[in-house]
C-alpha cells in the first residue's frame, strides 16, 4: 500500500493562499531524509512513525463519539439509545471482522480469504511483542516503503473500516431492526468494504491503473455513501415523512447542539485520518493538516451560503453537514492539491451537499441525516477534483501526472472518474444484495407500532433520556 505523498513545502498560511501554483506541490518530506538514518537514528525514526500512526488511529477511532452524536442530534429523541448501540457496534463489529477476514481481504492479494497464511490476528498471535515487523524494518526504510508495526497498520486500518460502516447508521436511522443492522455491518466490515480496500490501497487494479485516493473519498466515503443510500431505498421512509400529495414533510431533529457538537468532534478526527494517511511522521503533516481545515471551511461557508439562498435562511444542520463534506471531498487529492485547489474542492463540496440533500428527499428517498449527500455524492465529487486540481505526480510515483487545471490533460480525471464507476457499481450491487436479502428474510424493518414507540424502548428496553426529557414521541 503506497499512499505516500509529495506535497508543497512549508509557507505561510497567507502566502498558501496566495500561491496556488504546482510549485506549492514541493516534497516536503524530502527535508526528513529516513534513508540516510542509520543504527540507532533509524529506529527512532521508526518508532516515531509507529507512535505517529498509533495517535491518528486513536483519533479515527474517536470520530465514532461525532458520528453518533450527529445522527442522535438530526433523529428524534425517541431514537437516540439505538443510534448509539449502532454506532457502538459498528467499532465492535467492525475491529473483530477486520481482524478475521477483512485486513486479509484487503491486504492479501489473491489470497482473500488467508487461508494459506491465516488471519491477521493468527499472525499477530504468532509475532508477539518482539517481532511485529513484516521483514527488516531498516531495510524496509531504505526502500521508500513505510516501517510501520503489523500492529499498528491494522489498528490504524481497522479504525478506517469502522467509519465506512457507521456512515450507513444515520441513513437508516428510525425505522431499522437491529439485527438487521447488525448483520449488515458485519458484511461490510468483513466483506465489502475490504474488497474495494483491495482495489487500490492494497495493490489492486485500480492502484495499477493511476488511480488516487491517498485517505479514502472514494473507498471509505463512497463506500460507505452507496451502502446508505441502498440501505435507506430498501428500507423505505419513515412513517410520515411524506404527505398523501407526495410531498416531504420536516422531520426536523431533536438537538442540534448535539449535531454540532457531534461535527467538532469529527473535524478533530479527520486531524488523524488525512495527515495519518501520510504513513510516517514528516514534515508534510502539518501541511496535509493545513488543507483539511482549509477544506472543511470552504464547505462549511459554501453550505451555509447555499442554504441560505435555496432555503431563505442560513440553516445550521446544512452548514455542519458541508464543513463534513468538504473535508470527505478533500480526502482523495490532499496529496495533490495546492491551498486553492483545496478550497476550490471544499467550496463546491459544500454548494453540492445542500442541493443533494434537497434533491434525494425529493425523489422520495429518506435519508435524515444526508448521509449519502455527505459521504457518497461528494466522496465522489472529490474523486473527480483530483483529476481537476491535483498538481504533482500520482502518489504511486509511476508517471506523472496532473490535473485538467495544471496542465496534465484529461487523463487523471478519466482514471478518478473511472474508478470512482467501479467503487460505486460494486458496492451498489453488493449492498442491494444484501440489504433487500435482509428484507427478504424479515429482518430490516421494525413495525409501524414499534417505529412510532421509538427504537430505543422496542428494539433496545429502556429510553435514551428519561420520561421527564421525553416531550413529545410522537412522530
Amino acid at each position: 500500500m503506497n499512499r505516500k505523498v509529495l506535497i508543497g513545502g512549508t509557507s505561510t498560511a497567507a502566502l498558501m493562499l496566495l500561491l496556488a501554483s504546482p510549485a506549492m506541490a514541493q516534497d516536503v518530506s524530502a527535508s526528513y531524509d529516513r534513508t540516510a538514518a542509520e543504527g540507532a537514528s533509524a529506529m527512532n525514526a521508526i518508532v516515531l512513525d509507529n507512535i505517529f500512526i498509533f495517535v491518528a488511529a486513536v483519533l479515527v477511532f474517536f470520530m465514532q463519539a461525532g458520528f453518533g452524536l450527529v445522527e442522535a442530534g438530526l433523529t428524534r429523541a425517541k431514537n437516540v439509545a439505538n443510534i448509539m448501540m449502532k454506532n457502538l457496534m459498528d467499532v465492535s463489529v467492525g475491529v473483530l471482522m477486520f481482524g478475521l477476514i477483512g485486513y486479509n481481504i484487503a491486504y492479501s492479494g489473491g489470497n482473500w480469504f488467508g487461508i494459506a497464511d491465516g488471519p491477521f490476528l493468527s499472525k499477530l498471535g504468532v509475532a508477539g511483542m518482539t517481532n511485529l515487523f513484516p521483514g527488516d524494518a531498516t531495510e524496509v526504510m531504505a526502500t521508500g516503503g513505510y516501517p510501520l508495526s503489523i500492529s499498528v497498520d491494522w489498528f490504524f486500518q481497522a479504525a478506517f473500516a469502522a467509519t465506512a460502516a457507521t456512515i450507513v447508521s444515520g441513513a437508516v436511522a428510525g425505522r431499522t431492526q437491529f439485527k438487521g443492522y447488525l448483520i449488515y455491518s458485519i458484511i461490510l466490515t468483513g466483506l465489502i468494504y475490504p474488497t474495494i480496500v483491495n482495489l487500490k490501497w492494497g495493490g489492486g487494479w485500480l492502484d495499477q491503473n493511476g488511480f488516487i485516493d491517498f485517505a479514502g473519498s472514494g473507498l471509505v466515503h463512497l463506500t460507505g455513501g452507496v451502502a446508505a443510500l441502498i440501505g435507506a431505498i430498501a428500507l423505505g421512509p419513515r412513517i410520515g415523512k411524506y404527505g398523501d400529495d407526495g410531498k416531504p414533510r420536516a422531520m426536523p431533529g431533536h438537538s442540534i447542539p448535539l449535531a454540532i457538537t457531534g461535527v467538532f468532534i469529527l473535524f478533530i478526527g479527520w486531524f488523524g485520518f488525512n495527515p495519518g494517511s501520510q504513513l510516517q511522521a514528516d514534515m508534510a503533516v502539518p501541511y496535509i493538516a493545513v488543507l483539511t481545515a482549509l477544506a472543511a471551511a470552504a464547505g462549511a461557508v459554501a453550505a451555509m451560503a447555499t442554504s441560505w439562498v435555496t432555503m431563505r435562511k442560513p440553516d445550521v444542520s446544512m452548514a455542519g453537514n458541508g464543513l463534513l463534506a468538504g473535508l470527505v471531498a478533500i480526502c482523495s487529492g490532499i496529496g495533490e492539491f495546492s491551498p486553492m485547489g483545496t478550497i476550490w474542492t471544499g467550496l463546491v463540496a459544500g454548494m453540492l451537499v445542500v442541493l443533494s440533500v434537497l434533491a434525494i428527499e425529493r425523489v422520495g428517498i429518506d435519508d435524515p441525516v444526508g448521509a449519502f449527500s455527505v459521504h457518497g455524492v461528494c466522496g465522489f465529487w472529490g474523486l473527480l477534483a483530483t483529476g481537476l486540481f491535483a498538481t504533482t505526480s500520482p502518489v504511486n510515483g509511476a508517471t506523472e501526472a496532473a490535473g485538467l487545471f495544471y496542465g496534465g490533460g484529461g487523463a487523471l480525471f478519466v482514471d478518478q472518474l473511472v474508478g470512482g464507476i467501479i467503487i460505486a457499481a460494486i458496492v451498489g450491487v453488493a449492498s442491494a444484495a444484501m440489504f433487500f436479502g435482509i428484507k427478504a428474510a424479515g429482518f430490516l424493518r421494525v413495525s409501524e407500532e414499534e417505529e412510532i414507540a421509538g427504537l430505543d424502548v422496542s428494539e433496545h428496553g429502556s429510553p435514551g433520556y428519561g420520561p421527564d426529557m421525553l416531550v413529545n414521541t410522537t412522530v
